[in-house]
């Protein structure tokens, strides 16, 4: 580990912080674009489409969905759909864009369709928007 690094402890301090809202908004970006991809091919998003495709529990859904409706991103009703607000379908395009920026970029560096679109799934939420600009002026370089 380069001593520079450890010798500011700042540096780590906001890269550490930096980090951990990543993983805090990761959670509520692939809910709602999930959301949005079921509302568009399905005319609708149920708790149960959420359980089976992010194979996590019922709790575990209901849980984040009382999240998101606090947060004020999908608004729901016992035994109804789950819906988008506007907030909520600006973040899921947000997410959608940032996914198709890295899944594209890494394309273009050589990376098979088929781990880009997984590696874009974890990079999308972790990665500055300094660095998808850089990707967005590569891809535009390449064309």
């Amino acid at each position: 580990m380069p001593k520079d690094k450890l010798l500011n402890p700042a540096r780590q301090r906001a890269a550490f912080e930096r980090v951990r809202k990543a993983h805090q908004s990761e959670v509520a970006e692939d809910y709602v674009e999930l959301i949005d991809d079921l509302i568009a091919v399905r005319g609708e998003a149920r708790g149960t489409d959420l359980v089976e495709r992010f194979g996590v529990t019922h709790a575990t859904v209901n849980r984040t969905i009382q999240r998101l409706i606090r947060d004020g991103l999908v608004r729901s009703e016992p035994y109804r759909s789950i819906f988008l607000t506007d907030a909520g379908k600006a973040l899921a395009a947000r997410a959608r864009e940032r996914h198709a920026l890295v899944r594209d970029f890494l394309l273009a560096i050589g990376t098979s369709r088929e781990i880009a679109e997984q590696d874009a799934e974890g990079v999308e939420h972790h990665v500055s928007d300094e660095t998808l600009a850089a990707f967005r002026d590569f891809l535009k370089r390449q064309n």
